[in-house]
């Protein structure tokens, strides 16, 4: 497999062109970076189209779960989003936080950068930023943040690890972040998991679902649940762009298993600003008509 550099260079590279292709073309591929399928339309994304705040504009399908509708973001808060890509879910977070709130995206895609710029400044939003920076090292103080959200970054982030440090270190005491992502049950077979296209479609980036969460708990997170999991199934036309026919009726027929999963997590410590939601909310937290349920 490549150098950490080199993966972070392809997936550079492959997004500044996602930033220019049509949405259909991401939704029906994996994350914009595989071939599209004839089969299914929506492969990895959910349908954003009903919830509040949402703006096409910035709507270039390449997520995989709705984090924002899980996040109990509330007015005033300071939220950031990890890879904010053309700002979707920034625009959505801000119409929660509202006004008086702050929304931070960081992403190290130029063209995503200027595209998401561009889209602020048609909204009027002068308390949403985006800032150019590699979420390994996050251009943001400590304790800076009440909410952090994602939708299908990490996996495409060689030290996973080193991510999330930085979400606990960027978040204030109290604080807590919901993060939709893709893991893994099962090795992916050689094919995929060492292929470029499959690693920018983030899917041979992702790592094993218990070692995703462990890192969550060994960083010292509390409250840790997971909000909504969904299977992800690539559909036969796609999968034989990288596989024969034996080894895709091995890998249809094996054990392996690809997810989207959105996990919710504390930061200890006191905050004062607005309440904890119990842990029994947290998994039935998606507003009604917001697509998430």
């Amino acid at each position: 497999m490549n150098t950490s550099e080199e993966l972070k260079q392809i997936v550079k590279d492959k997004y500044a062109k996602i930033a220019t292709q049509e949405t259909a073309i991401n939704a029906s591929s994996c994350c914009g970076a595989t071939p599209s399928s004839g089969e299914v339309y929506n492969i990895m994304t959910d349908d954003y189209s009903q919830v509040e705040g949402y703006n096409p504009d910035a709507d270039l399908a390449l997520g995989c779960g709705l984090p924002t509708a899980f996040a109990n973001i509330q007015k005033g808060d300071v939220v950031i989003d990890l890879g904010s890509g053309a700002g979707n879910d920034c625009f959505i977070a801000r119409h929660e936080t509202g006004a008086e709130g702050k929304v931070i995206g960081i992403d190290f895609t130029e063209p995503m950068i200027d595209k998401a710029r561009i889209n602020a400044d048609k909204l009027g939003f002068n308390n949403v930023e985006f800032r150019y920076g590699d979420i390994e090292n996050m251009p943001v103080a400590d304790n800076t943040a009440d909410v952090m959200v994602s939708n299908c970054v990490l996996n495409l982030v060689p030290n996973k690890e080193r991510v999330i440090s930085e979400i606990y270190r960027v978040l204030k005491p109290g604080g807590h972040f919901s993060i939709s992502d893709i893991v893994l049950i099962g090795d992916l077979p050689a094919e995929l998991q060492n292929d470029a296209e499959m690693y920018a479609g983030c899917v041979s980036g992702a790592i094993q679902k218990e070692e995703y969460l462990g890192y969550i708990k060994g960083l010292g997170f509390d409250n840790m649940v997971i909000q909504k999991e969904k299977t992800i199934d690539i559909p036969d036309d796609i999968l034989s762009k990288y596989l024969d026919a034996e080894g895709l009726a091995q890998f249809k027929s094996g054990t392996t298993g690809i997810f989207s999963i959105t996990v919710y997590a504390e930061k200890p410590g006191s905050k004062t600003s607005k309440p904890k939601m119990k842990l029994s909310e947290l998994q039935d937290s998606c507003a009604p008509g917001s697509g998430c349920c």
